[in-house]
């Protein structure tokens, strides 16, 4: 028995680190691009590309650059999702790295505002845009990947690949901005500030290797309604708006945890470097703790982890914030682990958790659409909003703190109301909610 076993097990194993290394490292440099924007939004932007504003003002106006990505999300989703149901994953999956890492090298091309002007924060907000244009397709269908071709009682974990590659990128691309730091300011904010975004643009090439390499999938629009993002907004608008719901309230947490704790530490004292270390410790916590969380998730059901996790999370913002402001490079490593653990545990599952609502002719367009529309309401405006509320309340973070419990409650709430279904098995996915969308269109034509 033993001599059949673990040739499964050493195929099983082999199929996951392929599935991860096509999911979760594309996103993983997927994440670096925006976590490399944010680190310089934070430390660099205000004088390279918004001059005349005190550091605090400024790093408002970066930050809503950095939203403006946001806004593109969506339609991306919509379109590269279309797509991704109707023709496949592969060509989608490895369209939105190139278009992503283009992006980012050209940033670090940029000219500063004392060279060209304004013009200079314009081609900020344009690259932008278009890198969150492809970052709309990109998560999805990285996280369709590992949650399809995941053994049963495994889309957790296969499907965590992509929250684990957040983690990963987010490692990378702090650490690579803490040892620049370590640079004098002048040469950081001359030149050496470009380095990442360039390293990030040759970075993608490595991820574009790998997803060329994929199996070719069958067409599929022989499963695909013809436009299947219509489909599911006729057919299940409930699980749809619920699915946003989890999605703004996530993102909303993430990237005030993620993003905004950055300028906190700096406003409250901690040099460029200590800050980076501190993102480095939490981001190690985060990849560590994902798929922990995700496998729990396969254990126990989605909704447990989902909601406890992210109440835990919105309620620790108010033990945070002392911890930090205390200046104890000690506690304030702690609070950044254990920021970061609390926010794996809605990350892990979410992948599977949303692909899990959606039948398979329209998943790919579905769970983009949804996830990037509340990634773009709830993210791309919470860095901007939390540093607002910073300055309104004088410096307590108290506003935040109340800002990010509203978040956490709005996601507990929405996981709430989605199905559990970490025990339906992968083919039956979504085939409920198919017939019973089918039947309510024929009483709707029926009434009619």
């Amino acid at each position: 028995m033993t001599e059949t076993v673990r040739p499964g097990l050493k195929a099983q194993a082999a199929a996951a680190v392929r599935t991860f290394f096509i999911s979760g490292f594309g996103t993983a440099l997927e994440f670096y691009d925006f976590i490399v924007y944010g680190f310089a939004a934070a430390i660099v932007f205000p004088s390279v590309f918004f001059p005349g504003f005190d550091h605090t003002v400024g790093t408002l106006v970066a930050f809503a650059a950095f939203g403006s990505g946001f806004i593109a999300r969506p339609l991306g989703g919509i379109v590269f999702g279309h797509f991704g149901d109707r023709i496949g994953r592969k060509s989608m999956l490895v369209l939105t790295l190139v278009i992503m890492g283009s992006s980012t090298f050209l940033i670090g091309c940029l000219p500063s505002y004392g060279t060209v002007g304004i013009a200079a924060p314009v081609m900020v907000v344009g690259l932008r845009l278009i890198q969150g244009f492809a970052a709309g397709g990109e998560w999805g269908g990285a996280s369709l990947y590992g949650i399809e071709n995941a053994p049963e009682g495994r889309r957790g974990l296969w499907g965590s690949f992509t929250s684990a590659g957040i983690g990963i990128g987010s490692l990378f691309g702090t650490g690579v901005f803490a040892l620049i730091t370590l640079l004098p300011q002048d040469d950081l904010k001359t030149w050496a500030w470009r380095i990442p975004f360039w390293l990030g643009g040759l970075l993608v090439l490595v991820g574009v290797i790998a997803r060329s390499r994929m199996p070719q999938e069958e067409r599929r629009t022989e499963h695909a309604p013809r436009v299947p993002i219509l489909d599911s907004v006729k057919r299940h608008p409930r699980q749809m708006l619920l699915a946003i719901g989890v999605a703004f309230g996530y993102n909303t947490l993430a990237y005030i945890g993620s993003i905004f704790t950055v300028t906190y530490a700096e406003e409250r004292g901690y040099a460029y470097s200590e800050s980076m270390l501190l993102q480095v410790a939490g981001s190690v916590a985060f990849t560590v703790a994902v798929p922990v969380m995700a496998r729990l998730s396969d254990r126990v059901g989605r909704k447990p982890v989902v909601i406890l996790g992210t109440l835990a999370y919105g309620a620790f913002f108010f033990a945070y914030f002392p911890m930090v402001n205390g200046h104890i490079v000690v506690l304030a490593t702690l609070a950044y682990v254990l920021v970061n653990v609390l926010m794996a545990a809605p990350q892990g599952c979410i992948p599977a958790f949303l692909g899990e609502q959606f039948h398979a002719g329209a998943r790919y367009s579905s769970i983009s659409a949804t996830y990037q529309t509340g990634a773009a309401v709830g993210g791309g405006t919470a860095a901007t909003a939390a540093t607002a509320l910073l300055l309104a309340f004088h410096g307590d973070p108290i506003g935040v703190g109340l800002y990010s419990g509203a978040a956490a409650l709005v996601l507990a709430l929405c996981a709430w109301g989605l199905r559990e279904t970490y025990k339906v098995p992968t083919a039956e996915l979504g085939v409920d909610m198919q017939k019973e969308g089918e039947a309510k269109v024929v009483l709707d034509s029926v009434a009619v």
